[in-house]
């Protein structure tokens, strides 16, 4: 009864001192409206879709693929519609969004739901209420600053706002200890349960079928899942991994004000307080992510529907004290309840979404980290576009369920991993931050030599790999806590290895490479994989090949290095987070066949690289071989002997353009071969090096890499690399037609160099990766990578130039005279830097020469 809400916070602490009390006022709502009722129905025989899960993303789905013809679906939900996390949903609608990708999701989900009541005649509760998202810290605003930069040149409008403007537009806001804002006028609220509700009709009208029923044991799915997945996954016939785990989530509702909140108000969202804020029926909703958060259901569950679980106000204390903090007014206000929910968290803070690796036909939907309302639309139009046509319509390897190989699914995992990604979702992360929980779970053989030799460490795909050495003396603790948009602390450190790798050797632990072996008892391996590469693999025994692994479009769904070891036999090296996404890719398309075999040997094998014009002495003394350009040529493979060790594979190749080798060893030899790298080295200046000096080596050759810089929607064509293209080699291979066309008709986008020319490397803000890029005072892309060139002494961006028509906005050939002939800003935080732009491949950009035979010929480097 509303007569025992005393004072908001004073009613809490009698709360939670009275449990009888506590326990009589716990009837179940939610923020959307109740969920309608429905009877179980009869389910069809089959079907050519199955989807599970009947909440926003499934309705999405169901939706997106009636709109693209297909009808013969089937949406199973074993309670009621939007019965599960989505009918908890705060409602929010956020374009707020750091990743490009969700960004665009969130953007499109947001038109596509202020449509949705005039299309279908059920209200959606959509609002138009903008948000104002704060900062009580400079850093937090330069984050804030770097995101409304995207969503400018993507047309939302979007502005960083004054403290007092902030009060203007929403007058409950305690600005004492603000710094600055964003706003962002397009942001929305809906009933979450009603937007499912009208995407479920409107899938009905077209034909899908709605069934409300506990699922059949003996039900062979062909679909996705979403609250449930996890347990889902791993309950068919072949086990799919679906690394996600829930925790609760809080909010509270209270009753309206005295003057009911205007029902556009913005939505808050104060991330160093670690609160949003809503309006919700005059009154307010208010929920957070706090720092210690309460995993559940690790053991698994099944029930019909999501119901509130127990409401624990000592544990929302902390989140209620900053809405009071942020909004005194607040205090005399009536508690109606304080809701706790279910919500599922994924290991890197991102969704999942894809086909499984193992099981053909199966895809996968889920992981929203409490940001479902926001995606549910792009997110359902990109997975349908995936199943009806084989792939969506931008590149979604950020959120690829392949992104994730089975290590990511242990329980335990999960469990410390979302406990750590919940207080994530509002701290500050700066670039460079890595995750803490989860870790030396994948470590090379020579991790404890390198931990002990002063390695910082990092983490892909579960391995660990060094970003640099900390020389003795240094400040471990000061260091690993250094923080920063600007110069970072690691800079000098970086820096030596940088030279080490261009006047004497450095060694870098390269094993996290992603390595399989093929062969064939006749042909087939050469047959079948000059099919699925794009350049010549019919070389002599002994050299290596870079080459493309492309889709039909011609885009980069690998970017590899493939060594002839025999004439049936080939080794092949991807970047790390390859390893599951590339070998689903070629079991798929590689012919049925006992006589062709492929076998993943990451495990195998430790890989050292060599880099520096010593490391042809070094390897020379430790094989008593010659090494030089004229017995080891460029692009060359042999098994060798190094010190006692036989059988070691090494590569004249380094990934970066500095000459040196890669050195592949059987992991019981790694550690020898490390020791007598490192001491036949001394007399050449040998040191340790990590990913960081790599990283800018190769971003100053203008190496590109793969999920960065390349992905499935980027073309040779498009990237200056037609040399890795054999298009007359006499075979046809997998994205040959669509190469030819563009050799033909042109390209839309190049990728480019751009030189910063008036930054101040240690006053100015750095860039890391996504800023947008202006020609000649007009958005034409944005930045894939950033590094510090030591050699140029200046910052070095990489991206893509694109060619837009000023009155259609139309896209249009991006010509070489395009690039060369314009003016060129990179818009740092919403500071333009003059830039110098750089078409590869480019005229030496080094004020020292080189011998022909000590630069490598080509190459990625690959992360």
């Amino acid at each position: 009864p509303a007569g025992m809400f005393l004072r908001l916070l004073s009613d809490v602490r009698w709360r939670a001192a009275n449990p009888k009390w506590r326990g009589a006022t716990c009837s179940c709502r939610s923020a959307s409206s109740t969920p309608p009722e429905h009877h179980p129905v009869a389910l069809p025989a089959q079907a050519q879709v199955v989807i599970c899960g009947g909440g926003i993303m499934g309705t999405s789905v169901a939706y997106h693929l009636s709109k693209m013809g297909w009808k013969d679906i089937v949406l199973l939900e074993q309670g009621r519609l939007a019965a599960g996390t989505t009918r908890f949903c705060a409602g929010i609608v956020s374009l707020a969004r750091p990743v490009s990708i969700e960004l665009k999701m969130a953007d499109y989900s947001n038109k596509l739901y202020q449509q949705l009541e005039q299309e279908t005649g059920v209200n959606t509760g959509y609002v138009k209420t903008g948000s104002i998202s704060l900062a009580q810290t400079q850093d937090r605003l330069i984050s804030l600053k770097r995101i409304a930069s995207s969503l400018k040149v993507m047309g939302i409008p979007c502005e960083i706002i004054t403290p007092k403007e902030v009060a203007q537009l929403h007058p409950l806001i305690n600005i004492h200890d603000l710094v600055g804002a964003m706003y962002v006028p397009e942001d929305a609220l809906v009933s979450s349960a009603n937007v499912s509700l009208a995407l479920a009709t409107a899938a009905s009208r077209n034909g899908t079928s709605l069934g409300f029923s506990l699922l059949p044991s003996n039900l062979h799915i062909w679909g996705f899942f979403f609250q449930w997945a996890y347990e889902l996954g791993h309950s068919v016939e072949e086990p799919v991994n679906i690394p996600l785990h829930a925790c609760e989530h809080f909010y509270l509702l209270t009753h309206p004000l005295k003057e009911p909140l205007p029902s556009n108000i913005p939505t808050v969202v104060d991330p160093d307080g670690r609160i949003y804020v809503r309006n919700w029926q005059g009154g307010i909703l208010s929920g957070g992510f706090e720092k210690n958060p309460k995993p559940l259901f690790t053991e698994g569950r099944n029930q019909l529907e999501i119901h509130n679980l127990q409401e624990d106000w000592d544990h929302f204390e902390p989140l209620l004290s900053a809405l009071l903090r942020r909004m005194p007014e607040l205090e005399a206000l009536q508690i109606l309840q304080l809701v706790n929910c279910p919500e599922s968290f994924t290991p890197d803070m991102r969704c999942i979404m894809g086909e499984s690796p193992t099981v053909l036909g199966y895809f996968v939907l889920a992981g929203m980290n409490s940001a479902g309302i926001s995606y549910g639309g792009g997110a359902g139009k990109y997975l349908a576009e995936w199943m009806v046509n084989g792939y969506p319509t931008d590149n979604v390897w950020p959120l690829d369920l392949k992104r994730f190989g089975s290590l990511q699914s242990s329980r335990t995992f999960l469990r410390h991993r979302v406990m750590e990604v919940m207080p994530l979702m509002c701290d500050l992360k700066v670039p460079r931050w890595d995750f803490q929980t989860g870790r030396q779970l994948r470590t090379s053989p020579l991790y404890d030599r390198l931990d002990a030799q002063g390695a910082r460490w990092m983490e892909k795909h579960g391995f660990e790999r060094v970003k640099y050495f900390v020389p003795p003396g240094k400040d471990l603790l000061d260091l690993d806590q250094s923080k920063t948009f600007y110069k970072p602390d690691w800079f000098d450190i970086v820096g030596s290895e940088v030279k080490c790798c261009k006047e004497a050797v450095c060694v870098i632990d390269m094993s996290s490479f992603t390595k399989f072996e093929i062969s064939s008892t006749g042909d087939q391996a050469l047959e079948s994989l000059q099919y699925l590469f794009s350049n010549d693999l019919d070389v002599p025994v002994g050299h290596v090949v870079h080459t493309g692994m492309l889709n039909e479009k011609g885009g980069y769904e690998n970017d590899c290095s493939i060594a002839r070891l025999s004439k049936r036999s080939f080794f092949m090296i991807s970047p790390t987070d390859q390893q599951v996404h590339c070998w689903a890719w070629l079991k798929k398309r590689l012919p049925e066949d006992s006589g062709l075999t492929m076998e993943d040997v990451t495990w195998k094998y430790t890989a050292l690289n060599l880099i520096g014009p010593r490391a042809v002495d070094v390897l020379s003394e430790l094989s008593y071989a010659p090494m030089t350009a004229e017995h080891f040529p460029s692009l060359f493979c042999k098994e060798m002997s190094v010190g006692y060790a036989n059988g070691i594979r090494v590569m004249s190749i380094t990934h970066t353009g500095e000459p040196g080798f890669v050195l592949y060893i059987p992991i019981e030899y790694a550690l020898h071969v490390y020791n007598e790298v490192m001491n036949m080295g001394q007399k050449y200046g040998i040191r340790n090096a990590g990913y960081y000096a790599l990283r800018s080596l190769r971003i100053e050759k203008f190496f590109a890499f793969w999920g960065q810089d390349l992905d499935a929607f980027t073309t040779p064509m498009e990237c200056g690399r037609e040399f890795q293209v054999k298009l007359d080699k006499g075979v046809q291979f997998v994205g040959q037609e669509a190469l030819l066309e563009q050799k033909q008709q042109g390209v839309y986008k190049r990728f480019t160099m751009f030189i910063l020319e008036d930054h101040d490397t240690d006053t100015d803000l750095w860039p890391w990766w996504g800023e947008p890029i202006f020609r000649n005072g007009r958005y034409v892309g944005k930045t894939t990578s950033s590094a510090y060139s030591y050699t140029l002494e200046r910052h070095v961006c990489l991206g893509f130039v694109h060619h837009f028509d000023e009155k259609t906005g139309q896209e249009l050939v991006v010509t070489t005279d395009f690039v060369n002939q314009g003016e060129y800003q990179i818009d740092i935080a919403g500071q333009r830097f003059q830039a110098k732009a750089k078409l590869y491949p480019f005229s030496s950009l080094f004020a020292q020469r080189r011998r022909k035979e000590e630069v490598e010929l080509s190459g990625y480097q690959r992360e």
